[in-house]
Order: C-alpha cells, then structure tokens, then sequence
C-alpha cells in the first residue's frame, strides 16, 4: 500500500515522505495513538517502500521481486514482532538483537516492526533500549504502540515520535466500507461512531450476528407495533436471541444506546429525519426525557452484564423496559 492510499493521517504521512525522499530517516521511529487508526498500515507502507526495487518514493510497483516477497509475507529482511501471550518477552527482544548482529539479507536495510509495543515489560524494554541506543547499521525499527498504557520515558527519547489521531468519521467510515464491504452505510457509520473514529477495530468489535441482531432490534423498537400485547411478544423473543449470543452482547447493547442518542441528537438539532433513517412512526410518541430513560437502561443493562448477572434475566428486563 502507497502512503497516498492511507487516509485520514496526513501528517504522519508527510513527515514520512519527507524523511524518505531526503533519505534522512531516523533509527527508531514511535507511531503512537488510538488503536485501529492506521499505525500498522503506515508501518507497513513505508515497509514497502523501503523494499521496492524499482518505483518512485512512497510508490512500491508492487512487481518487482522486493514488492512480490513483501506482500507474501516471506521478504527475509522484514521482522515482525508481535507479543506472546500477554506481552512482548525479554527473550523475544534478546533474540531480536541477535538478528540485528547480522546484515540484511537483500534489501539495503532490515525493517523491524513491533507491534503493540504499550504491552513490554520493564526487563524486555530495558533490553530494546540498550538497541535503541547503539543501533546497528543498516537496520530502521517502528514501534506501534497504542496510547492506552505508558511506554517507558527512555524508550520514547530515543526514537522519532509519530503521533496518530482518531480520525473524522466520514473518513472512519470510507475506510470500514473498503475493509467491510458487506455493511450497509448505515452499518458503517454507526460502527465509525463508536469506536471514536477507529476503524481499525471494526472487524475486531461485530459480527454479523450481532449487526444482524442489532438491526432487527431497532427497526422493531423504532417501527410502530400492532398492541402493546405484540410488542411485549416480540420484545421476549429478541431478548432470548440476544442472551443466546456466545460473544458481543456487550458490543451490541452500545450500537442500541448509539441508535437512541443519535434520535436525541436529531430532535435537539430539529431534523425531521432520523440520523439512522430507521422508521420514525413511533418515534413521534417519545420525547427526550423517555430516549434518556431508554439510554440509562441499556448502561444498566451493561453494568449488570458486567456483574456476570444472568444474561437472559438482563436482556428479558432491558427489551421489556424498551418496547413498554
């Protein structure tokens, strides 16, 4: 992937490019920020580009024989580190700076990506530190490393810091619908908006069993039901299904609450059309106050889930309170 196809990081990309086509790179370089933000992929493009043997700068041909190894995975001067179990090892740094001990193999310079960086112990980052500080020649390391957890200060200092932001959800969304193709739009928007403008975590967060259920569930609670006695019928069996979910009930329950304050967000802005272009003929019957009180059920719905209370007892108690 060339830098250009990298959306929403523009910055990151420019400081990038610069430092390539100036062949000025740094030893060490820190992505840094929200999980699912392009950390990786940015890593990986200039990857890439360091492998191409042919094309221009932050234009890999994509045929060449570097281009060719490095999208199947078995370039020889590409190292990947990834954490073994909860973290990255002492050992796996230990046996990192073996590796750097040899030239590359091909390629003018050796690429080391480590991913999850946040995740290394005091022992294993003292041990990457000691490379950060005599590094080898003829090798660039990337760490990605989320925001979320502290990285040692020593750490931080010896590398080039390259700061990733949340990106705008317009953006979040494109990037979904590339990755995602199956969502619907409104699928898509409603994922870039609860993970905050991450759309790396889409795959990750939902299935399609729980969009499925998600959409069952709000086309019935915002379309106009026969009695209330249908309603409740129906509220019983959708709240079965969601507590037979193996995983994602709790992923589920935020898309519902997102569903709900996006229809506050359209009253308080005086739009006639709801945000998720779901039914609005029951809708007309609600107010403010009753979506609050529908929001602060599926946060205690939640929290109970939390608690390990019974799954099927939190659902029934959650679709009842929302299609009374």
């Amino acid at each position: 992937m060339p830098f250009s196809a990298i959306i929403g990081q523009a910055k990151a990309v420019k400081l990038l490019s610069r430092a390539l086509k100036g062949n000025r790179l740094a030893h060490g370089y820190l992505f840094v920020g929200p999980e699912g933000v392009g950390k990786g992929t940015t890593a990986r493009a200039l990857a890439a580009s360091l492998f191409c043997q042919t094309a221009q700068t932050g234009s890999p041909c994509g045929h060449c024989g570097g281009c060719v190894k490095f999208v199947s995975g078995n370039h020889p001067d590409l190292l990947i580190i990834r954490p073994e179990g909860a973290g990255i090892k002492i050992q796996q740094i230990r046996e990192l700076k073996k590796s750097l001990s040899f030239p590359p193999f091909e390629a003018e310079m050796r690429i080391v990506i480590i991913e999850d960086t946040q995740t290394m112990g005091r022992e294993a980052g003292n041990s990457l530190l000691k490379i950060l500080e005599e590094p080898p020649p003829h090798n660039l390391l990337l760490l990605v490393a989320a925001d979320s957890e502290p990285l040692l200060e020593t750490i931080i200092s010896r590398c080039q810091v390259i700061p990733f932001q949340a990106l705008p959800v317009e953006q979040a969304v494109a990037i979904i619908q590339r990755h995602h193709p199956d969502f619907s739009a409104d699928e898509a928007e409603a994922m870039a908006r609860l993970t905050g403008g991450c759309p790396g975590q889409a795959g990750t967060l939902y299935n399609d069993e729980v969009l499925l259920l998600h959409k069952e569930c709000t086309q019935a609670l915002f379309a106009d039901q026969g009695n209330q006695a249908e309603a409740l019928e129906l509220a019983l069996s959708l709240a079965r299904r969601l507590a037979e979910l193996k995983e994602g009930l709790d992923q589920l329950f935020d898309l519902l609450a997102l569903s709900l304050k996006e229809d506050m967000i359209t009253r308080l802005s005086g739009e006639k059309q709801a945000v998720s272009g779901l039914p609005s003929a029951r809708r007309e019957g609600w107010n403010l106050q009753r979506l609050s009180a529908m929001v602060d059920a599926v946060d205690a719905a939640r929290r109970q889930l939390a608690r390990n209370c019974n799954r099927a007892l939190v659902c029934e108690v959650l679709l009842l309170e929302l299609f009374s």
